[in-house]
């Protein structure tokens, strides 16, 4: 039987399957393996220590499953565990495997998106504690001024199917008001969290005509594209059946349920333990 070799695609619950979703649509010869951590998240909330351990036993379980490449698509995991990874865990478990993220592929391009050089990023409260964007955009963008801004009560509005209610307006805007309060300028900004696309409509509603909103799908799908391209080494072990797999570490009803609205298709997953 021939061995399979997916990309990993990880998020701690439903969020990155909004960036798996562009990346299927441009890359869909692939085959893939989704596994959300949704029995220990939200990772957004936690210290550096937990998420690196939390996100290394998920890129060694996608190791075990066969995949040589793994894509953190979870902005808190990028930010509180890639670095780690890379540089220190991946010599000893796994020199010949490869763990990407989400943050630096929309640092490396966000400048393109701005004429006033000033930019906003809204995130979880882990993602902006880390100033891991702040850091990234500047070394690409020395001039760019970035203005950050958690947003605590965006995910669980997401998480528990309110995006479109008349109840999320409030925070929506609230959270809004508070940027633009403290940086008029901003004429673009950055959706730093996977699971922020399902409120775009909402968030266009309540910002002045001129402000550009990007999600980042579309940006990580276009890196992982050129990536694959540059790195030949690893793209031409990956299998090409089209085939997807995904698996949670909670209950794979309510996974499923969920993940229909962020992937925009019916799933269906099975349950892992870590």
């Amino acid at each position: 039987m021939e061995a399979s070799h997916p990309i990993g695609i990880f998020d701690s619950g439903y969020g990155g399957l909004t960036v798996f979703r562009s990346v299927k649509a441009l890359l869909p010869q692939y085959d893939y393996i989704y596994l959300g951590d949704n029995a220990r998240a939200p990772y957004g909330n936690r210290s550096f220590e937990t998420v690196h351990q939390y996100t290394l036993e998920c890129v060694e379980w996608f190791f075990n499953m066969g995949c040589p490449l793994v894509v953190l698509a979870c902005n808190t995991a990028s930010a509180k565990a890639l670095r780690t990874i890379q540089q220190l865990d991946l010599s000893r478990i796994a020199p010949d495997k490869r763990v990407l993220g989400v943050i630096r592929p929309t640092a490396e391009v966000i400048g393109s998106y701005t004429n006033s050089g000033s930019v906003g990023v809204l995130g979880t409260k882990g993602t902006i504690n880390s100033g891991s964007y702040k850091i990234e955009i500047n070394k690409f963008f020395p001039d760019i001024k970035v203005h950050q801004l958690a947003c605590p009560m965006w995910v669980p509005l997401v998480e528990y199917g309110e995006y479109s209610s008349d109840g999320a307006d409030y925070f929506v805007q609230k959270y809004l008001d508070e940027l633009l309060l403290h940086a008029p300028d901003i004429d673009t900004i950055l959706l730093a969290c996977t699971h922020y696309p399902l409120l775009i409509d909402k968030i266009k509603k309540y910002l002045p005509d001129g402000i550009s909103v990007i999600p980042q799908g579309n940006i990580v799908a276009e890196s992982l594209a050129d990536y694959l391209f540059r790195h030949a080494e690893v793209e031409s072990i990956l299998t090409k059946n089209s085939k997807m797999s995904f698996y949670t570490t909670d209950d794979t009803s309510d996974f499923d349920n969920h993940a229909a609205t962020f992937f925009g298709a019916k799933i269906r997953s099975g349950h892992i333990h870590l």
